[in-house]
């Protein structure tokens, strides 16, 4: 039995990192897109269960882990649950004196 997979635009969507599946589309193929360490530049890449993607969003870089693949566009918490976030929003180093 093959491995379950869905494209990685609709996965973004889905899980409400986009707020369209355009602009979903643009963050796949932007050339910033890593899964697993591999960059992918095309929006129907597939996303398993246990990938780490890797990518720049506005001023901060996300790295996610993939715990399941959601079935539809549903509410916030239902979305969350599709993801485990790995690095913690932060923000710029204090400089040394």
């Amino acid at each position: 039995m093959a491995e379950a997979s869905m494209r990685l635009d609709r996965f973004l969507w889905f899980v409400r990192i986009a707020k369209t599946r355009q602009r979903a589309q643009e963050i796949a193929c932007d050339g910033r897109m890593r899964i697993d360490g591999r960059v992918v530049e095309r929006a129907a890449a597939p996303v398993r269960i246990g990938n780490i993607l890797t990518f720049a969003l506005g001023d901060r870089v996300r790295v996610l882990r993939v715990e399941a693949l959601p079935t539809r566009r549903g509410p916030a918490p239902e979305a969350q649950g599709c993801y485990q976030e790995l690095v913690a929003n932060v923000s710029q180093p204090a400089p040394i004196d």
